[in-house]
């Protein structure tokens, strides 16, 4: 018959050492008010007893409890696992425990995975997805904690934030279409619901095409959902048009490949017959044949900002803004012929 385990307590590693509770305390949250060789000392005796501290006592006596809960909208999306890293890495960097919740892009399943992670005592929450309606401000207003909206925004910029500038990145994605004497320039945007991603890129392409004096068509813009599928179900429609586009913007990298895959199996080329380009710069970008022309966004930067925000925010530390629009840059590959 097995022994139950027996749980090790911080007076079991004081009366090991031959040291207070008190000075056992001081070593396993790192102040620096101990001796070196009775810190070594401690360190010794926590070893051998095999002790772990327990964090939620400790996270009831501190009021903290150094976790931080991530609400990622596609977990299998390779851009916010880019994200999620440099979160994690700055997370590090200040001791803070990361908390990584999926959410799939469902609205009721984000505001069920905000109230579990604040339940959970979080010390702050970052929140990446679409579309930011009343009901998430409701549930992050109702939090004790601080909350970085993490490469989206809510409608009125109420929240603290990180992200890029969409419409001007969607903007300089299809001048450089115009650039390239394109004038039937058609788009695969996102849900027009969704403030960043959808609407305010299709909002740059639209003013892109004013600017140059082109006029914008109903039947050159079909919504999509970021998904492969969507980028093909497009473009398909946008092949059988008369005049039929010659270039196509994509709101994602995603849908862009899709779009790429149907011109070449319905026999036409890229760039020859139908340009393309797109906005986020995944890995893929780089994979498909020909290669894609992109507008990068700095994934990892956002993750990384957004956690160093949030740190102040838990910290309260002085600020002199919390809306952050970090740079984008235009990746030149292949599906746009070179000027």
């Amino acid at each position: 018959m097995e022994r139950a385990a027996v749980t090790v307590t911080i007076y079991d590693v004081a009366r090991e050492a031959g040291v207070s509770m008190a000075t056992v305390s001081r070593v396993v949250n790192n102040n620096p008010n101990v001796k070196p060789q009775t810190r070594k000392k401690v360190f010794e005796a926590i070893e051998r007893l095999g002790y772990r501290p327990n964090a939620v006592a400790r996270g009831l006596a501190s009021k903290k409890t150094t976790t931080v809960g991530v609400v990622i909208p596609d977990i299998s999306n390779s851009i916010f696992a880019e994200v999620a890293r440099g979160i994690e890495d700055i997370a590090n960097m200040y001791h803070y425990n990361i908390i990584l919740c999926n959410a799939d892009k469902k609205k009721e399943k984000e505001i069920r995975v905000i109230n579990t992670l604040l339940e959970k005592q979080v010390d702050g929450l970052l929140f990446m997805g679409g579309v930011v309606t009343e009901d998430h401000i409701q549930a992050f207003r109702t939090s004790s904690v601080p909350v970085v909206l993490c490469g989206t925004k809510d409608e009125h910029q109420a929240m603290p934030s990180v992200d890029i500038d969409h419409e001007k990145a969607a903007f300089d994605a299809v001048n450089v279409l115009i650039a390239g004497g394109h004038r039937h320039i058609a788009m695969i945007s996102g849900t027009l619901q969704d403030p960043a991603n959808g609407f305010a890129r299709y909002q740059g392409y639209r003013k892109a095409l004013e600017a140059a004096g082109i006029p914008v068509r109903d039947e050159y813009v079909r919504i999509g959902n970021y998904r492969y599928e969507s980028g093909i179900e497009s473009t398909k429609y946008f092949l059988e048009l008369d005049p039929r586009p010659t270039a196509i913007f994509s709101a994602n990298d995603e849908m862009a490949i899709g779009a790429i895959h149907t011109i070449q199996d319905s026999g036409f080329k890229v760039p020859e017959d139908v340009a393309v380009i797109s906005v986020d710069n995944i890995r893929m970008a780089s994979m498909v044949r020909p290669t894609l022309t992109t507008v990068a966004q700095p994934m990892y930067d956002i993750g990384a900002v957004s956690m160093r925000l949030l740190t102040k925010l838990m910290n309260k530390e002085a600020m002199d803004y919390t809306q952050v629009t970090l740079p984008h840059e235009i990746i030149y590959r292949h599906s746009v012929a070179q000027s």
